[in-house]
């Protein structure tokens, strides 16, 4: 369960950082800071999908990491990243619902039959 909620949070937090990064006007530094934290997100999704053995979500994060790697950064137009962090944000709103924990689902199955 503690798993579960991390999980939300971090997410719920990076996404909110990609819809503020649609905005105008916004310094260089913080996009620097937005691929840390995507590409840290992505790293610690990428490790609950490995282990909860859910390959396309696995594939997924590891797709987003490299996308927003920040050391080997990828230059696009600010245009182009406006489409890629809209979309980013909607799949990470859909990993929210979509993306169970196996070990979550473990947990409920165990309370059932206590």
């Amino acid at each position: 369960m503690k798993h579960s909620k991390n999980k939300n949070i971090a997410t719920i937090i990076s996404i909110t950082f990609l819809i503020i990064a649609m905005l105008e006007g916004l310094p260089y530094g913080f996009f620097q800071l937005l691929r840390l934290i995507i590409f840290g997100l992505s790293a610690y999704l990428c490790w609950l999908s490995y282990v909860s053995k859910k390959g396309f979500w696995t594939w997924s994060f590891v797709f987003i990491g490299v996308l927003f790697n920040p050391i080997f950064p990828l230059y696009l137009g600010r245009d182009l990243w406006r489409i890629i962090d809209l979309l980013v944000a909607v799949f990470l709103i859909i990993s929210i619902f979509a993306f169970k924990l196996s070990s979550d689902s473990n947990e409920t199955d165990n309370e059932k039959y206590s």
